[in-house]
């Protein structure tokens, strides 16, 4: 049976990489605090080489990998870090010695909840490339281990606010990753529940989910204020059996992000549940009004080409993989050659808008994110664009490069459209949308044609 050792990278005297009111030995521990849980809850045996902030030693580090199951190749090991250095994504790193299977899953389920991927690699001791470079890859015998770079905390994109917000989404997304490829049944986790961490309180726990300090002893049976760091303690609770339309709030929400996993609009679930304004509360159950988007007319057909992927696709149709695979009623990522996919119209530009592309030849110290990065591009674009499948490049590879040409961009207005929403999603305004289509109102009829 597969058995599991968490690493919170750093600590102790060792803080990681901070920015950004983000120290990587914290985060490290939050998480790995949150995925020690949920494998207990999954009946996977798991031990963690640090449960407090302590400095450990490469070698007391390894030593704790290896005692905690013994040296066994069905021992995961899942060492948690946050990056730095500018970037954006997550990225996976996989010993010489194991196949890529398991680091591509992580990344594939990272994808799943939101969170961009870099790459999932290997890499080697320059001075001995037989060997790896990591110390917790080259010195923990013949155990599975993995590297996972959850974000970077200096990134310009929006790593930093999902790393504050999302770090339990990303962390169930590995637990749920590491249990399918364990083939351990996996049950999602419904998230009411909070990880206690240094400086915590029952009245700073309190009033951070909006309940008194009674209900919160309440809840979870304490007799006394003393808490532990890593213990859970449920912060709502659910006194009903959820419909299928049924939705309940967790940490982290909010009425926009509901909403866009749903395919439904803001004001459909305001109105189905009478909210009077958008704030919404822990373990609130919403009802998801059904989609808007059902009939045949309100779709196109796009056919899976080689070199495709879910979360290309999805992101060039400004959807999240989860939107793609919920609107085509998908089990897994998987995609095969010739398959069709259905593309919700209102992400469908009735034109196309890159007709031309330039060339650019890599050069030495060349990646495919810092072109991206150069070329105002994501990384799924140029991946896409060439038909990579993988996101390593050799020098002297020429790459095309799509370049924008002036064209016109329609939207056709559907049920629950407003102007705002619709300047929001194409990042103009309304008083463009009023000009570009001589509108003298804000009214819109169904199935009006606009010119973004």
């Amino acid at each position: 049976m597969t058995k599991i050792v968490i690493d919170p990278g750093h600590g102790g005297v060792d803080p990681g990489a901070s920015g950004n009111g983000i120290i990587e030995k914290n985060k490290n521990l939050d998480i790995s605090n949150y995925m020690n849980n949920r494998f207990k809850e999954l009946g996977i045996p798991v031990q963690m080489t640090r449960t407090t902030d302590e400095t450990l030693t490469p070698t007391e580090r390894t030593d704790k990998v290896l005692s905690a199951f013994g040296n066994n190749k069905d021992v995961i090991v899942i060492s948690n870090h946050i990056n730095e250095g500018g970037g954006d994504g997550a990225e996976v790193i996989y010993a010489l010695r194991n196949s890529s299977t398991l680091a591509n899953k992580v990344l594939d389920e990272l994808n799943l909840v939101g969170q961009n991927s870099r790459k999932a690699y290997q890499r080697r001791l320059p001075s001995d490339t037989s060997k790896d470079y990591y110390f917790i890859h080259r010195n923990t015998g013949v155990t599975q281990p993995i590297i996972v770079e959850y974000g970077f905390l200096d990134s310009p994109g929006d790593d930093v606010t999902n790393l504050k917000n999302n770090w339990n989404k990303y962390a169930e997304a590995v637990v749920k990753a590491v249990a399918e490829y364990s083939n351990v049944p996996y049950d999602q986790k419904v998230e009411n529940v909070y990880i206690v961490k240094s400086g915590d309180s029952l009245w700073s726990i309190a009033k951070k989910f909006n309940i008194s300090v009674t209900q919160l002893k309440n809840l979870n049976n304490l007799t006394s204020n003393t808490l532990k760091i890593g213990q859970q303690l449920k912060v709502s609770e659910i006194t009903q059996p959820l419909k299928e339309n049924q939705y309940v709030v967790k940490s982290g929400d909010n009425l926009y992000d509901i909403a866009r996993n749903y395919g439904v609009t803001v004001d459909n679930i305001k109105n189905a549940n009478n909210l009077t304004t958008n704030s919404l509360s822990i373990g609130q159950i919403l009802t998801i009004p059904s989609s808007e988007i059902k009939n045949v007319e309100d779709y196109i057909t796009y056919t899976v080409k080689e070199g495709d992927n879910l979360y290309s696709i999805a992101n060039s149709y400004k959807l999240t993989p989860i939107e793609l695979m919920n609107y085509n009623n998908l089990t897994n990522t998987n995609l095969s050659i010739n398959q069709i996919l259905k593309i919700p119209y209102t992400n469908v530009k009735t034109e196309e808008t890159v007709t031309e592309y330039t060339e650019y030849i890599v050069k030495n110290g060349d990646s495919i994110y810092s072109i991206a990065s150069n070329y105002g591009l994501q990384v799924s674009d140029i991946m896409s664009y060439n038909n990579l499948v993988t996101s390593l490049l050799s020098i002297g590879q020429i790459l095309k490069i799509p370049v924008a040409k002036e064209g016109v961009v329609t939207y056709i207005v559907k049920s629950g459209d407003s102007l705002y929403s619709i300047a929001r999603n194409y990042n103009t305004t309304v008083d463009s949308l009023k000009n570009k289509n001589n509108l003298t109102s804000t009214i819109l009829d169904i199935g009006q044609i606009l010119t973004i």
